[in-house]
């Protein structure tokens, strides 16, 4: 049993005022294998209070200070390799080949791309006798999802430790041990008490009383757009600056002069990657009606074969979705994906055979689905595949744009024109061709409903960055 219920705040570790604990599932076993504290306002004051007494001192910190303390995290983040992979396995219920190579690896990554960003970022620039000043924006309240307890963590807060701001940050109640282990790594390095502060708890008792608080000068969320809503509307009768990564349902065209065989392998891992629990999931696969048979044969027979089970087991593909209110919704969508006419080629309700414990979901496909249906315009969050057809390519992109979402798009064939129109003219603000990595330092965010503000990189560094400007400067 992980027991962790401290708080840190002040850089130190601390009783919580609520002396209440929540419990953390294991949602491959549906067991309790650990708890945490349960805060509430009184820690979050704690907190913020902490961060905004050093909040002035870390701001005028020297760019080559924070640079070398973004290095010190890196290392030790590197030493603590096998504790954050057991975490985020047990937590999240991710397979453990993934949560070394995908999980663990974003976060590392993040705090590099922070610390290489500072070697170009440009705090101060001269017009004649003026000068503009970016300065970092002060104590920042930090609230991260589940469904990747490093990355959108990690990027969160090497953006604001790059840009000199103190935080306070709420990770996900469902998967915080992560989050402790990056506390930990803080708190060897030396990272200034105050500037980083850890609140365990739930959205009510500790994510409202964040962005409710008046010392804080930005939210800084990752989660479901109706959170997303409330912190928006919360944050406004104050001004805070609010930066938002929501939602997702992201096109994944496929060309006709696409490769059917390399299409569909990436397509079925944009269904099943991280049990279908990523944002920027291509979930609406969208080919020409000439290929229809064909490409859905071979993402019938692809997703047939992945290995699903225990999380632990080097050969599994894809473990459970996180818990039964997740299991729950997505058996949900299913259900009314069948009512509104779409053919189920794959899948369906009800667990995997074999997988009766655990909150395991059937690899889903579903074919003739129309872009007005429910699982073509809402965000299921699980291993389901939306396969709709198009006659031509403006069709497609049409189709791929009629979407309250904007977050990420996806395009597969040879045809480079083709590529690249379909690539310009989707709305979104994260796209790939033919499944080109993606580089740090690339901005990430997304259109329309899919938030507000651009994360990673020096995009995420500028984020926590307040603009000045003095006219009449001769220095």
């Amino acid at each position: 049993m992980l027991e962790k219920t401290k708080q840190y705040i002040n850089g130190q570790w601390v009783e919580s005022h609520s002396n209440e604990t929540i419990d953390v599932i294991n949602p491959a076993t549906e067991e309790v294998f650990g708890k945490i504290p349960k805060g509430n306002a009184q820690d979050v004051e704690d907190a913020v209070n902490a961060a905004d007494s050093v909040y002035l001192e870390f701001r005028n910190s020297s760019i080559e200070y924070r640079k070398n303390l973004l290095n010190d995290i890196v290392k030790e983040y590197e030493n603590r390799k096998d504790v954050l992979v057991k975490a985020m396995t047990l937590e999240l219920g991710v397979p453990v080949t993934a949560s070394k190579n995908v999980q663990y690896e974003m976060g590392l990554a993040h705090f590099k791309a922070a610390r290489d960003a500072l070697d170009t970022l440009s705090f101060r620039e001269r017009r004649g006798n003026n000068i503009i000043i970016k300065e970092a924006i002060g104590v920042s309240g930090l609230i991260t999802p589940w469904n990747f307890p490093t990355n959108q963590t990690s990027l969160k807060l090497a953006g604001a430790f790059a840009a000199g701001s103190t935080v306070v940050l709420k990770p996900s109640e469902e998967t915080p041990f992560s989050a402790i282990i990056l506390a930990e790594i803080f708190d060897k390095v030396g990272v200034p008490a105050g500037v980083f502060n850890l609140i365990n708890g739930d959205g009510m008792s500790v994510g409202n009383p964040i962005s409710e608080n008046k010392k804080i000068r930005m939210m800084s969320f990752t989660g479901s757009g109706n959170t997303g809503s409330k912190i928006m509307e919360i944050a406004s009768k104050d001004f805070k600056k609010v930066s938002l990564e929501l939602g997702g349902k992201s096109p994944y065209v496929v060309l006709e002069d696409a490769d059917l065989d390399k299409a569909a392998d990436a397509a079925v891992h944009q269904a099943v990657d991280n049990s279908g629990q990523v944002c920027i999931a291509g979930s609406r696969v969208i080919i020409p009606e000439s290929i229809k048979e064909e490409f859905t044969a071979k993402v019938k027979e692809k997703m047939a074969g992945i290995h699903i089970g225990d999380p632990q087991n080097m050969n599994v593909e894809m473990g459970p979705v996180i818990n039964a209110k997740q299991y729950n919704q997505i058996q949900k969508f299913i259900e009314i994906g069948i009512e509104e006419g779409a053919t189920l080629e794959l899948g369906g309700t009800g667990k995997p055979e074999g997988l009766e414990t655990g909150y395991f979901v059937q690899p889903t496909i579903f074919s003739n689905v129309d872009n007005n249906m429910t699982i073509a315009q809402e965000e299921i969050f699980g291993p389901v595949m939306s396969i709709i057809t198009y006659s031509d390519l403006d069709e497609a992109i049409k189709i791929a744009n009629d979407t309250k979402y904007g977050l990420a798009g996806y395009v597969y064939g040879k045809d480079i024109e083709a590529l690249q129109h379909v690539a310009t003219s989707l709305e979104a603000g994260v796209i790939e061709i033919n499944g080109a990595p993606r580089s740090w330092d690339l901005p990430f965010g997304g259109y329309k409903q899919s938030g507000i503000g651009r994360e990673w990189g020096d995009y995420g560094i500028e984020e926590f960055l307040e603009i000045k400007s003095i006219s009449g400067y001769f220095q």
